[in-house]
């Protein structure tokens, strides 16, 4: 009577993961050593780079778009096209110009959008929105 083996091609019931976990602790080992420890216990007087003092952070340019939609470049009224020629002026004397735009709730919203085209042409790229925070 000839026997006959099982099937080579039977269905794989289970799944070796052993190669898995070893890749993943191999990377858990190199994650591990590859970090470096924060040290932070340590006291010690460090030496100092310079004794010159910092500048002073320099004070932003403000234009103001009021509830009658006139406008404002650091508290002196001007139009549009002035507005454009002092920014083009304070930009070239300061390129690193930064303007914060505060603007009335009650004008129209296309007011300040007049003023932030301004800006763009003008090349300012340091500009900020003044808000006051919401009332809980």
């Amino acid at each position: 009577m000839k026997k006959y083996s099982k099937s080579a091609h039977h269905s794989l019931g289970e799944l070796n993961i052993t190669p898995l976990l070893d890749l993943a602790f191999v990377l858990l080992v190199i994650f591990i050593i590859t970090t470096t420890p924060v040290v932070n216990d340590l006291e010690l007087n460090l030496p100092s780079a310079s004794s010159r003092p910092k500048d002073a952070p320099k004070k932003p340019n403000y234009v103001t778009v009021d509830g009658s939609g006139k406008i404002y470049l650091n508290m002196k009224e001007v139009d549009l096209i002035a507005l454009q020629q002092l920014l083009v002026q304070l930009r070239t004397e300061d390129p690193d110009l930064s303007v914060v735009v505060r603007g009335d709730s009650k004008i129209q919203y296309q007011n300040i959008v007049n003023v932030l085209d301004i800006l763009q042409q003008a090349n300012v790229s340091k500009v900020g929105l003044a808000t006051e925070p919401a009332k809980k």
